[in-house]
């Protein structure tokens, strides 16, 4: 932990709770850092749109500590504790139902972030938060799935644009959401980049086979879960929002598979990937912030792509989590296309963006009338400045 940068008390104390492990010193340290916050409503207030309020409620009753917060802060902190323990109960129930449907026809499903985090690190406690179930498949599978799936009950939500039919497997970060009671499943078909599906595959081939109750899932190998789980993180900051219950992830990941992690297979990986300089930046605050001691030549590789604004912006976000104005839309746009492959589909998803169906026309724009939406249309027009933009 770290007081040389302009850190609050509270957002250090937050910091540190956001581990599930902790040595007699690093307990007593936390200890003398709980002594000094006086603004708790800040420190609760932070912790919920950071999503990690039930993980903090548990360290801090733990760690012995619950009697320095005011009981105000006590019963809100509990309570998101007893929420998330009974929305994780309800992913379990609703993902049992979704693996009879589809492991029933030969489907292999591998469970991702949080749902595959809570069944593991985080014991299936109600520690790790989460408002949907994201899952991969083989690419080959993927309208099978979707058809069994609305055939039981599940809405899709609709694809933006007609352009955007042919290429739906290419269009983003995973299929149109699927909606049933309640429940919203983000089906993936690849989680590297369009041009990186060997590392795809090869999560998808070394993952391991769990039970959900009376059904079979798969969890993805450590190192290849925690380079996704990296990768996922850097596209929210790209996307100007990032929370600490992200980088709790990798922390607890790291507390329990860190020999699988840490070998020199981990940076081929993300050469591999594209993303060595990702990896490196993410590396850093859990060695400077969180105190992870990594072999000297990880420290080589951290300091090898040392980059300032990278620490800066993660303390931006510890302060500023969510609804941040958007800073970086060229880069994250181009970004996003360019990890379309083929050029006729990068093609096809512009002329998408530039002429979205008039019903995503008129939510996107609020208009009660389907003129009033028309009128919206050459404002689209914009997005081909995006690609300019830095």
């Amino acid at each position: 932990m770290m007081n040389e940068i302009d850190i609050r008390n509270e957002e250090i104390l937050l910091m540190g709770l956001c581990r599930l492990s902790f040595s007699k010193e690093l307990s007593a340290k936390i200890k003398d850092l709980a002594i000094t916050v006086n603004d708790w409503e800040y420190f609760t207030a932070l912790a919920n749109e950071h999503g990690i309020p039930a993980l903090v409620f548990n360290n801090l009753e733990h760690l012995g500590l619950l009697s320095f917060l005011p009981p105000e802060a006590v019963t809100l902190l509990r309570n998101s504790l007893m929420l998330s323990i009974s929305r994780n109960a309800f992913h379990l129930t609703a993902i049992e139902e979704l693996l009879g449907l589809l492991t029933g026809t030969g489907i292999k499903v591998v469970l991702l972030k949080g749902l595959a985090l809570e069944m593991t690190v985080y014991g299936n406690t109600g520690l790790r938060q989460m408002t949907d179930v994201d899952i991969l498949i083989d690419r080959n599978d993927f309208i099978q799935a979707r058809n069994i799936l609305m055939m039981n009950g599940y809405d899709s939500l609709p694809v933006k644009s007609g352009f955007h039919k042919p290429i739906i497997a290419w269009t983003g970060k995973h299929l149109p959401s699927l909606l049933k009671n309640g429940l919203s499943v983000d089906i993936h078909l690849d989680l590297f980049g369009g041009k990186k599906n060997d590392l795809t595959k090869l999560l998808y081939e070394t993952s391991t086979e769990i039970k959900v109750d009376r059904q079979t899932a798969f969890i993805p190998a450590p190192q290849l879960f925690f380079l996704f789980l990296v990768r996922h993180l850097y596209q929210h900051e790209m996307n100007d929002e990032s929370q600490l219950r992200l980088y709790a992830d990798l922390v607890v990941l790291l507390e329990k598979y860190y020999d699988q992690i840490i070998n020199y297979d981990l940076l081929a990986n993300a050469s591999k990937a594209g993303m060595s300089k990702i990896l490196a930046w993410k590396l850093e605050p859990l060695r400077d912030l969180w105190g992870i001691k990594f072999p000297d030549w990880i420290d080589d590789f951290i300091d090898r792509w040392y980059n300032p604004a990278s620490i800066n912006r993660f303390v931006f976000f510890l302060k500023s989590p969510k609804n941040n104005p958007k800073t970086g839309k060229g880069k994250f746009y181009r970004n996003t296309i360019k990890e379309i492959p083929g050029l006729h589909r990068k093609l096809l998803f512009l002329l998408g963006d530039l002429f979205p169906t008039i019903t995503f026309m008129r939510e996107r724009y609020n208009c009660k009338s389907n003129l009033k939406a028309l009128l919206y249309y050459p404002y689209r027009f914009g997005k081909i400045f995006w690609l300019f933009m830095k």
